[in-house]
């Protein structure tokens, strides 16, 4: 009997289907996991585990990949936070399928919606398509250090079917709808999983215009579902405001049973209708009730931005004397910020500006952020309440603690899921059956975020560390990163241990798991920087029985391909 390519010893089994830990060996062979428990022979190549948790790989079912796939091998920061799979073309945006004169067009409504700078998008993207299943074939051609999976985008769709009518969100005539149709059609057979939409006034072009995809009318998204119908395939992912909340969710449940296929909506807490997410979340119960499939993804954390002298924003954005010196590079705006004349001068000063300049200056709500940072902080530990116990003014407090660190420290600032100042609305969230941990938008909002790690987080915050409530099982939250998000996105393949499925598996010291202070680096095409975060503990991450990490530094394995459709064991 020939040896296993790779065994993994005296590892403590999380095997993702939500059981008990156990202590077993496993051998990986072309692949695929092959032993578990036993007398396993000596293999090609061996990790001992004793004392590390043995888990199946992270699929993270909400990223925005679509630019960076193009240019780079590596999905990270999901790839370096456990992810061995990674779906793209979430809320509608991508770049297929695309005609040679909307290039500018889609590159601004990225910018705008996901907060990717024009010009990394400009000097990155090949354009080495025009079809989604064109698109598909370039990534095709690549190696990476997880899988790719992708969706059709609507707001690519509707423009490259209606040109202007479609970005100025004329209604579709039939000939769209039945266009639209047959190029989703197309997609889901090439292989895409899915098909997105955004319906949220939040997703603006970089130029202010509003998404393409807003109020799409109901006869145009049930000729998608429709289609979705016949090719038996992929779900619908869909972001909504909910304005009107009973008639958004109904339009919902009817794309679901036109569709016949699974519809998943983005689900977060508003500061301002804080209860909102939970007749949200009731009728969404309803709905699968009556046998329909629809869930609701939702973030182990609050949505929030982070605030720094480095990146997009800081409180004093608004302000002139920081407009002044916003276009210098970062060492000469340091330089300038340091000065006291300065300082004083901006602090005396106000925002001229509105809306997110105004949210900036929350000072009650702002948190310093830490290494390792709180994403759970209390009302002592604001801005606001700092600056009461010393007997200064806000304003000061954030202003030195941002020019610590050499210039690089950062404030946190919750926007979503912390109405109440703690994250027991999460807890309810993330507990629902109706519910996916998702919503990290991996490759996205590269100068305000990093929320990839959500993936580690969940572990260290929800299973060992939360001092403010209950904790939840080590099994249970593998279990909803893996196998939960594998089997929504039709990939039953992967996500648990079990013998003949894929070897996506990662093996922690979870002991030592720890997300680190996220940073900024500047590794995109044009020299675009972005934040990104590190997490201690992974011992190592393989995809596909090869090892990519090992201890967080890359092995040069490149095993991630790209996924075509469903797949089953």
């Amino acid at each position: 009997m020939s040896s296993a390519d790779l065994v993994i010893r005296n590892g403590t089994i999380v095997d993702g289907c939500g059981g008990d830990p156990h202590e077993a060996d496993l051998a990986v062979t072309d692949g695929k996991i092959t032993t578990i428990g036993g007398a396993i022979a000596k293999g090609a190549e061996e990790i001992d585990a004793r004392g590390k948790l043995v888990v199946p790989g992270f699929v993270d079912v909400h990223t925005h990949y679509d630019a960076q796939v193009t240019w780079s091998e590596r999905l990270s920061p999901s790839s370096w936070n456990g992810a061995t799979t990674v779906l793209l073309g979430n809320c509608g945006v991508g770049f297929a399928p695309c005609r040679d004169d909307q290039h500018a067009l889609l590159i601004n409504l990225m910018e705008g919606v996901e907060d990717i700078p024009e010009v990394v998008m400009t000097e990155g993207l090949p354009w080495n398509w025009h079809s989604f299943p064109d698109y598909l074939d370039a990534i095709a051609a690549r190696r990476y250090d997880a899988d790719v999976a992708a969706q059709v985008p609507h707001a690519a769709l509707r423009v490259y079917v209606m040109g202007e009518r479609g970005a100025d969100r004329e209604p579709a005539t039939d000939e769209d709808r039945r266009r639209m149709a047959a190029l989703t059609t197309e997609g889901l057979r090439a292989g895409a999983l899915g098909f997105s939409t955004s319906r949220t006034l939040n997703h603006r072009a970089a130029d202010g215009r509003s998404i393409p995809t807003l109020r799409a009318e109901e006869a145009e998204l049930t000729a998608i579902a429709q289609a979705m119908r016949a090719t038996a395939a992929g779900w619908l992912q869909i972001v909504s405001d909910f304005e009107d909340q009973r008639a958004e969710i109904g339009l919902f449940r009817r794309l679901a049973r036109e569709s016949g296929r699974p519809v998943t909506i983005s689900m977060l807490q508003s500061h301002v209708k804080p209860d909102n997410w939970r007749t949200l979340l009731a009728e969404i119960g309803e709905a699968n009730a009556e046998g329909l499939r629809i869930t609701a993804q939702v973030r182990s954390r609050p949505t929030s931005v982070l605030l720094g002298f480095e990146l997009s924003q800081n409180p004093f954005m608004g302000r002139p004397s920081c407009k002044a010196i916003a276009h210098l590079p970062f060492a000469e705006r340091l330089a300038e910020l340091r000065k006291p004349e300065f300082r004083a001068q901006l602090l005396n000063e106000t925002s001229e500006g509105g809306g997110r300049d105004r949210r900036v200056d929350r000072w009650d709500r702002m948190f310093p952020f830490g290494d390792p940072p709180d994403y759970e902080p209390g009302p002592d530990k604001s801005i606001a309440a700092i600056a009461a116990r010393e007997g200064r003014r806000p304003e000061a407090v954030a202003y030195d603690l941002l020019l610590q660190r050499d210039g690089r420290e950062m404030l946190y600032l919750p926007v979503t899921n912390y109405a109440a100042g703690n994250l027991d609305v999460v807890r309810e969230m993330i507990a629902s059956p109706n519910t996916l941990i998702g919503l990290g938008d991996g490759g996205a909002h590269v100068g305000i975020m990093c929320d990839a790690t959500a993936t580690s987080y969940t572990l260290t915050h929800w299973t060992r560390d939360r001092g403010r409530g209950a904790l939840f099982p080590v099994a249970w939250a593998i279990k909803r990163l893996a196998a939960d998000n594998a089997a929504a996105i039709g990939l039953d393949d992967r996500g648990v241990l079990a013998v003949g499925k894929k070897a996506d598996i990662n093996i922690l010291d979870y002991d030592r798991l720890r997300l680190r202070a996220p940073q900024v680096i500047y590794d995109l095409p044009a020299g675009g920087k972005r934040l990104v975060q590190r997490t201690e503990g992974f011992e190592a991450t393989i995809v596909s029985g090869a090892v990519v990490y090992r201890h967080g530094e890359a092995t040069g394995a490149l095993p991630g391909r790209l996924v075509r459709g469903a797949r089953s064991s």
